[in-house]
């Protein structure tokens, strides 16, 4: 669970300080980081950090792409688990 938590947070963090960056017209943080994180378990949080911050909510891989991933590791969890997280 603390890793989950902490790799949803660095997410979402990870979006902020992309979207100051690109209207600060600086280095920009990778998208294939960005969709690692998602990728190892951040999904949540890159998702809530584009809806907060209202970034990436342009780019078909972001609005497509993180939402599927999060289905994909939800159905993964329930798969081995048999259960949703926080379900009860």
């Amino acid at each position: 669970m603390i890793y989950l938590i902490s790799v949803n947070a660095l997410g979402c963090l990870l979006m902020l300080l992309d979207k100051q960056f690109a209207i600060r017209h600086r280095w920009r943080i990778p998208e294939a980081t960005l969709l690692s994180v998602a990728a190892i378990g951040g999904s949540f949080g890159i998702w809530l950090g584009m809806r907060l911050f209202r970034h990436k909510t342009k780019k078909p891989l972001f609005t497509l792409g993180v939402p599927l991933i999060f289905a994909a590791q939800l159905a993964l969890y329930y798969f081995f688990n048999g259960t949703l997280p926080f379900s009860s």
